[in-house]
C-alpha cells in the first residue's frame, strides 16, 4: 500500500520542488503548523487475487467498533446510487450502518441520537457548515500563500507517487469537500475511489460538487464518514492513501500514522 500525506519536519519540506514549504517556514499560518514529526511512507501495495479483482462487496467495509467484516445487503458496486441503496451490519457488534445523508457513516457514533462526539477544535472548524462551503469557494485557494504549489501541481505530485497502487482502491483520508477524491476518480487510474471525512458538511459539500459533474456521477467514488484513527477498511483491500494538507486536522497525527502500517497487510 502507498501512502502520500503532506508531511513535515524541521530540515526537509513538503515538497521537494517547493522548498520554502517547510515546518518551520514563516509562511506557514499558525494553524497550518504541526505539533507533531510525521513523515509520508512508502509500502509496496499487496497484490492478492482479491485486490486485482477488487469484489466491491460488503466485506470491503468493516465495522469501527471491533473492525469485523460488514454484511452487505443491496446492489454491488462503489457508486454513490448502489452505497445509497444499500445496508450494512455487523455480525458481532449486531451494529446496522447506512447511507441516509448520501454518504455512508461508518463512525462509532453512526446511529446514536443521545450521543456526540465532540473533537478538538482543529477538527471541529471544518465540520462548520461556513467553512465546508467555503473550501472550494477561496479558503483553499490561500493555501498557496504557504508555499503549496496548487491543486493541479499537487494531484500530478500524487498521481506520479501512485504508480504503483494504479488498479486499486484509493482512500482520500480528510478529503474535505472532494477536490482531489473527484480528481482521483476522473483520472481512471483506479478501481474504485473512497472519499472519506469526519465532517457531515464536508462530505454534503462533496456530494453536492460530484453531482453536477456526470462524467463522475455514475463512477465507483463513495462517499464516507469515519474517523481517521479508526478506518473501517479490511485488511488488504486498500492500495493506496492520499491525505492532503490534512494531518493538521487530526487529534492524533502519529496515531493515525500508526493505523496506516498497523491495520492492513503490508510488505
Amino acid at each position: 500500500m502507498a501512502i502520500a500525506a503532506a508531511a513535515a519536519s524541521s530540515s526537509s519540506s513538503l515538497f521537494p520542488k517547493y522548498p520554502c514549504l517547510s515546518r518551520n517556514s514563516p509562511r506557514l499560518p499558525q494553524s497550518l503548523r504541526f505539533s507533531s514529526t510525521i513523515r509520508a511512507v512508502t509500502l509496496q501495495p499487496v497484490k492478492s487475487e482479491r485486490n486485482q479483482t477488487l469484489e466491491l462487496e460488503g466485506d470491503l467495509f468493516s465495522c469501527p467498533i471491533c473492525y469485523e467484516p460488514l454484511i452487505r445487503k443491496g446492489p454491488t458496486g462503489l457508486t454513490l446510487g448502489a452505497i445509497y441503496r444499500s445496508g450494512f451490519k455487523c455480525r458481532k457488534c449486531d451494529k446496522t450502518y447506512s447511507s441516509k445523508d448520501n454518504y455512508l457513516d461508518l463512525t462509532v457514533i453512526s446511529g446514536l441520537k443521545d450521543y456526540t462526539e465532540v473533537k478538538p477544535a482543529s477538527t471541529e472548524l471544518f465540520r462548520s457548515p461556513f467553512v465546508s462551503f467555503l473550501y472550494e469557494r477561496g479558503w483553499r485557494q490561500n493555501f498557496n500563500r504557504s508555499g503549496f504549489p496548487g491543486p493541479d501541481e499537487e494531484f500530478k505530485m500524487a498521481q506520479e507517487y501512485f504508480k504503483s497502487a494504479q488498479g486499486g482502491l484509493l482512500v482520500d483520508v480528510s478529503c474535505g469537500s472532494g477536490l482531489f477524491s473527484r480528481k482521483f476518480a476522473k483520472s481512471g487510474a483506479y478501481s474504485g475511489v473512497v472519499a472519506l471525512d469526519f465532517s457531515e458538511n464536508m462530505l454534503r459539500q462533496c456530494y453536492d460538487f460530484i453531482k453536477q459533474d456526470n462524467t463522475i456521477l455514475t463512477s465507483n467514488l463513495a462517499l464516507v464518514r469515519a474517523d481517521v484513527c479508526r478506518l473501517p477498511f479490511a485488511s488488504g483491500f486498500v492500495d493506496a492513501v492520499h491525505a492532503g494538507a490534512a494531518l493538521h486536522c487530526w487529534p492524533s497525527p502519529s496515531n493515525a500514522a500508526s493505523v496506516f502500517s498497523s491495520s492492513y497487510s503490508l510488505l
